[in-house]
């Protein structure tokens, strides 16, 4: 008996020793980036970071399903605005670490259930062999894209699934002022130039850059990697206005390793995670961040005037709407 009690005490201990040296985390990370800064993560800390890499509607959806027993424990990644959603679905947690404040206020939460990691304004790209066959040349502004000149030429993700392509919705609103109607107007003459709807919205530009599709749209430093590897793309900035992500991060609400999480989050927003977030051709929002590597400021870009808190609200509607009048 006495045996037994000794070896279930070493089991618990085992146990108890393998939970706290490792966190549970979503991701909105491209793979490789997530792999690398996760990797790192252990490396320095010795906690072992179990991740699973999740368009930011997925991550939503998926935290959404696992309300009463949440399965990660922080979501690294991701467009804000359904970071904003998720607080209010009230899926995430408050917590404003040593770093939080270095983010400029715009970029975070005021009541700390998120914080920016950086900002990555939408863009076209064009692959340069496909439109030197057709005779065209690479869209400039959003009216262009959405005209006859490139029809069935487009890929974009789904607004359902991908943050990147709700961000389309929002900023084709933004440009209408707010106009619902002709903004629906708009996406359904986009809709005609669109081959496909993809799950995640990294995933046009990719295709673009092997020759699947002649333009796609997506955000600018996932396009821009994609130069820096020698695909032949044409990247360009839609002169009328633009939106973009803020990526963020948050702790889960009722996260089984809240410990390990906050030592992830603490050290996501510093100067080694940064250094090789930032060499992914974003754009950083922490201090911490290299500037070499950046491709344009934010503030030399014509962007939108953002609302996330409205965006957020009215996500669930707007997409709804599209998936009625446009949705395959």
């Amino acid at each position: 008996m006495k045996r037994l009690t000794t070896i279930a005490l070493c089991l618990l201990l085992t146990a108890l020793v393998f939970s706290a040296n490792s966190v549970k985390a979503y991701t909105t990370f491209e793979e490789p980036l997530a792999k690398e800064v996760f990797d790192a993560f252990e490396k320095e800390t010795g906690i072992r970071v179990e991740w699973v890499r999740l368009s930011t509607g997925e991550a939503v959806a998926r935290l959404e399903a696992e309300r009463e027993n949440p399965q990660a424990s922080i979501w690294v990644g991701g467009v804000g605005v359904l970071h904003v959603q998720a607080k209010m679905k009230g899926l995430t947690a408050s917590y404003k670490s040593p770093q939080f404040l270095s983010i400029p206020e715009q970029y975070r939460d005021p009541e700390g259930f998120w914080v920016g990691l950086y900002v990555g304004p939408l863009a076209f790209v064009t692959n340069k062999n496909r439109a030197k066959e057709l005779g065209i040349s690479a869209p400039t502004n959003w009216d262009e894209i959405a005209s006859e000149t490139y029809r069935g030429m487009v890929r974009m993700a789904d607004p359902i699934t991908s943050g990147t392509s709700y961000n389309v919705i929002t900023t084709i609103r933004y440009l209408y002022e707010g106009d619902e109607e002709r903004t629906f107007e708009y996406l359904k003459r986009l809709d005609k130039n669109v081959n496909m709807y993809t799950r995640s919205g990294s995933a046009p530009g990719k295709e673009c850059a092997i020759g699947e599709t002649t333009v796609a749209i997506g955000y600018l430093h996932d396009l821009v990697r994609l130069v820096k590897n020698g695909a032949p793309l044409e990247i360009t900035l839609p002169s009328d206005g633009t939106g973009f992500e803020i990526a963020a991060m948050s702790l889960v609400k009722g996260g089984k390793d809240p410990v390990e999480a906050k030592k992830l989050y603490n050290w996501v927003l510093g100067p080694a995670a940064q250094g090789i977030i930032a060499a992914w051709y974003v754009i950083p929002l922490s201090p911490e961040a290299p500037t070499d590597d950046i491709y344009i400021q934010i503030q030399d870009i014509k962007t939108v005037e953002q609302d996330l808190v409205w965006d957020a609200e009215n996500r669930d509607r707007l997409t709804a709407r599209w998936k009625a009048e446009i949705g395959r």
